[in-house]
């Protein structure tokens, strides 16, 4: 029988990832000139289930929701911020961390898709820094404990009030045994360099490190004293925006999706949702362009989120994350396309000529963040490339992010569109949409092929036929007519007839193959052991360490180590 799931609060049928700042109840965004400001002042009352209060600024998925919508709105809608200042809202508290009663509460696959989300957010966050040059830093008042410890990580500098009282903390395993979940264990080690034996006293002691201890071991960049706090501030948010130019031009305001939510069925401008709950398939459709790419880079900004790679790239990720939280049950997504291949290619090559405005490269990087989405999810992906698809450019990664790929050769009957084709660009092997490990997609799909790689770089821009995808390796199976339909319906029925946990596991390690960084590895630790430990009855058990957690009796554990 399935796990129960927390019944969500105010009667809500679903999680919906679609906020605004009018809507917040835990961040206050405020912005001047170069510098915003994220408050976290949460709202005990404003749990994201039912049954728990956010006590201490400790957070859910429903905060992390409005910390993921603010840095997407600051990079969109202001785009003249360099520096984003990560701060508390409350006197004596950064942030306790993730909710301890709403964790103790949740179904597993709660935990794990909070936890994924939250890592994402992060991810993020130090994207913000790479990609477009936003600078974050850290402000830690008061406790920074747990998940809130690991918040402060992702930016790019941490600043620790030196009161006495001030501290951070990694306290899971001592007080709850599991493990942070949000990356705090690898940015430790490889983002801050902190030494291995300082790193295993630090996330042992539940109490934390403060002050100058703090500094020395690098869990922090600098400490003050309460006096000098707002000067020091002031004095970082100045060093990071430095010199840099204003951007041309206002932001782009990130209006609202259209969407029509049906009981099998989700439906947006370019991307439409169709779910078969008996066969547990989702089938995610992804419309190409209906117009021509605008003329300049100021008709693009005209346009704004109707722009159309941004308002598809919006709308997947809306649709990717309505599967995993709401649709727990789905076991494979099936990724389509309709459109003219061409009219893709024509904008991504508007991209590529409009590198250098600021909407240009954030639209690329958004894509980048979606495509990344889709390789992090926890489902059997496969795609179906058939007459009337529009896999080119941008479209094509999609493709490349399936675990498996089937294209029909040939017509099919009663079918009047021309055969199924794959268009590759630039954007395919440039290495703009790179994957966790760095790589682009088709240079981690021919890690052991190089000379594949060269033929696919060779046909860029050519119209690929389904047995010439399949000799090229870019798709798995080329079939006609005959086997199309039934293929498709045992690979299908074979998929939901698996272990859900055994192809959780196969998925994840098959799909980052090639170089080992910070995200593989932070991903690869929260599947395979964060994942494990959330299972097991030494934290979620009835006596376990997360289930006794504030009762005041002790956890009871199992001592035999495995």
């Amino acid at each position: 029988m399935a796990e129960a799931e927390q019944k969500l609060a105010n009667g809500a049928a679903r999680i919906d990832f679609a906020t605004d700042p009018s809507r917040y109840r835990h961040w206050k965004l405020t912005v001047d000139g170069k510098v915003a400001t994220l408050a976290l002042d949460v709202d005990e009352k404003a749990g994201l289930f039912a049954g728990y209060d956010l006590k201490l600024n400790s957070y859910d998925l429903g905060v992390d929701i409005e910390l993921a919508d603010a840095f997407e709105r600051i990079r969109f809608e202001h785009p003249e911020v360099r520096v984003v200042v990560l701060r508390s809202g409350k006197p004596r508290v950064f942030c306790a961390g993730a909710n301890i009663r709403m964790l103790a509460g949740a179904s597993h696959a709660h935990k794990v898709n909070f936890c994924k989300f939250t890592n994402e957010t992060r991810n993020a966050i130090e994207d913000a820094s790479a990609g477009s040059g936003v600078r974050t830093i850290c402000v830690i008042t008061g406790t920074a404990a747990g998940g809130g410890y690991e918040l402060a990580l992702a930016a790019d500098h941490i600043i620790l009030v030196d009161d006495g009282s001030s501290s951070v903390s990694l306290p899971e395993v001592p007080l709850l045994a599991v493990l942070p979940g949000t990356g705090g264990l690898t940015r430790i080690t490889d983002k801050r360099k902190v030494r291995r034996d300082r790193a295993d006293f630090f996330c042992t002691t539940e109490e934390g490190i403060k002050g100058k201890r703090a500094a020395e071991w690098r869990l922090v960049d600098e400490i003050t004293p309460p006096s000098r706090l707002e000067a020091v501030i002031a004095a970082r948010a100045r060093d990071f925006a430095g010199d840099a130019e204003d951007q041309e031009g206002a932001g782009v305001a990130l209006t609202s999706l259209e969407r029509h939510l049906a009981p099998d069925g989700r439906d947006y401008k370019y991307v439409s949702v169709a779910f078969d709950r008996a066969a547990r398939v989702a089938t995610i459709t992804v419309r190409g362009p209906d117009s021509p790419p605008p003329k300049s880079a100021e008709d693009m900004v005209h346009q704004g989120t109707a722009f159309w790679p941004l308002q598809v790239a919006r709308e997947l990720d809306d649709a990717i994350l309505d599967i995993r939280l709401n649709e727990l049950d789905v076991a494979a997504i099936v990724l389509k396309s309709g459109g003219e291949p061409q009219a893709v290619l024509d904008y991504d090559v508007f991209l590529d000529q409009q590198a250098r405005h600021w909407l240009a490269r954030e639209i690329r990087l958004k894509w980048k963040r979606v495509l990344k989405r889709i390789d992090l999810t926890s489902r059997s992906l496969v795609a179906l490339v058939e007459p009337g698809s529009c896999f080119a450019g941008t479209l094509a990664e999609m493709v490349f992010a399936a675990d498996r790929s089937y294209m029909l050769s040939g017509d099919r009957g009663g079918d009047n569109r021309p055969p199924a084709g794959i268009i590759l660009g630039e954007v395919n092997l440039s290495g703009t949409l790179a994957m966790s490990n760095g790589l682009d997609r088709l240079r981690t799909r021919f890690l052991g092929e190089p000379e594949a790689y060269d033929k696919a770089r060779h046909a860029i821009g050519q119209v690929v036929d389904a047995r010439a995808a399949e000799a090229l390796g870019l798709v798995t199976f080329a079939l006609d007519e005959i086997d199309w339909d039934d293929e498709i319906r045992l690979f299908l029925e074979e998929r939901a007839s698996f272990s859900p946990d055994s192809l959780t596991g196969l998925e994840a390690n098959l799909r980052f193959g090639g170089p080992e960084t910070m995200e593989t590895k932070i991903f690869a630790r929260l599947t395979a052991w964060q994942n494990w430990i959330f299972q097991r009855s030494n934290a979620t058990g009835e006596a376990g360490a997360l289930s006794r957690y504030g009762t005041g009796r002790k956890p009871e554990f199992d001592t035999r180590r495995t």
